[in-house]
């Protein structure tokens, strides 16, 4: 295990009703006017943006909105709601919504204390963000994890027509509350939690299939995560109003995220990198990119690495008995089975399904290394390396 440090200072509220809290939250925090940031027209319908002003009136707490969030939140709108931000003095960030909406609001938060471009923090030239306004935020869908981790991802519309997703990261960036009410979640269209379930399992994946030795704890938590998410993913995809699943994965996502299952080990992340072209591309959730994508990255890793990670996961997470003298029949059965059950939750198993075409690989892969060289860790991703997966997965 390697040396590290670990910071996440996060208050959760965790449970029915807790939206109710959020006025209080935000005073006990130090907010005096708030920003509240969301997406659609769901968190209106829903009643729930009532329930949040009517609880911030209620402990004297001022307040101004931005909605319009779209799926990998684009900067467009992080741009305007700076300027509000701005404008109305606000001293607090609330995003009520999944992981665009939380990475939305953190653009705001940090952009609205900064001199120059906010874009800077996500391109490279500056980072990680030291400065940002408070944020606390209210969970509507359990995938991301941003409820409890330092990272922002965004998509930079630019002005040579192409599109950026870059992440932006720094411990400030972690929200101070985060209130977590599984029922929120339970009027979701099955698309989106097959969608967050797959997130939660890749992000355990990341930092999974690591080469850093004796991570015992840490594995073991990882594998704990994954069989969970497959336990409880096949009871709410059934019962979509399965209290206890629905709880199960929220809390799942969060600590698949907030980096307690990766300290003091090597994380990859390049397979995220390469989804996050796909879903640019075809509009994808980036679940569904990740689910469609690790199959044919472990596939292409376990070629150059070899197989003992694999034939771990296989026989840990799916019960495959380990073939010794073919170790490679138990990985690649442990990769079948992830895929079966990717497919049993409906989520896309090629870039054709989504429409895409082999003579796109160029211009995601050149998209995808735009002043960003360094892709992957367990496999260093190069250019050819990301195209002969594209390929495999087309």
């Amino acid at each position: 295990m390697n040396n590290f440090a670990f910071y996440s200072p996060t208050y959760f509220e965790f449970g029915k009703g807790t939206e109710a809290k959020t006025g209080e939250l935000v005073k006990k925090y130090g907010g005096h006017k708030v920003l509240i940031h969301y997406g659609g027209g769901s968190v209106k319908r829903s009643g729930l943006l009532d329930r949040v002003k009517a609880s911030l009136d209620e402990a004297g707490i001022e307040y101004c909105e931005l909605g319009g969030v779209k799926a990998s939140p684009h900067s467009d709108l992080i741009y305007e709601g700076i300027e509000l931000a701005k404008k109305e003095g606000v001293d607090f960030i609330l995003p009520i919504g999944g992981g665009s909406v939380m990475d939305s609001g953190k653009g705001i938060a940090l952009g609205a204390v900064y001199d120059g471009d906010f874009w800077d923090f996500y391109c490279g030239k500056k980072g990680p963000v030291t400065e940002a306004l408070p944020v606390g935020v209210i969970v509507t869908i359990a995938a991301s994890g941003s409820e409890g981790s330092t990272d922002s991802v965004v998509t930079l519309d630019a002005e040579d027509g192409n599109q950026y997703k870059r992440c932006a990261d720094g411990d400030i960036l972690r929200p101070l509350f985060a209130i977590m009410n599984p029922e929120l979640m339970m009027t979701l269209p099955p698309y989106q939690t097959a969608s967050g379930i797959s997130d939660i399992i890749a992000h355990c994946l990341e930092r999974y299939f690591s080469d850093t030795k004796d991570c015992e704890l840490t594995d073991r938590m990882l594998e704990a995560v994954m069989l969970t998410m497959i336990k409880e993913g096949r009871r709410v995809m059934l019962n979509p109003n399965d209290y206890e699943a629905r709880a199960n994965i929220m809390w799942a996502a969060m600590v698949a995220q907030n980096n307690i299952t990766g300290v003091g080990r090597a994380q990859d992340w390049g397979t995220h990198h390469m989804d996050n072209e796909i879903g640019i591309k075809y509009g994808a959730s980036h679940g569904a990119g990740l689910a469609l994508l690790f199959p044919y990255w472990m596939q292409y890793a376990m070629k150059v690495k070899g197989t003992e990670k694999f034939v771990k996961f296989a026989n840990r997470i799916f019960g495959c008995q380990i073939d010794w003298e073919n170790p490679e029949t138990t990985a690649m059965e442990g990769i079948k089975m992830l895929r079966a059950f990717f497919d049993e939750i409906g989520m896309p198993n090629t870039i054709s399904s989504l429409g895409g075409k082999k003579e796109d690989i160029p211009e995601m892969v050149e998209n995808m290394f735009f002043e960003a060289p360094n892709h992957g860790n367990f496999i260093p991703l190069t250019k050819e390396i990301a195209a002969e997966i594209y390929e495999m997965a087309m």
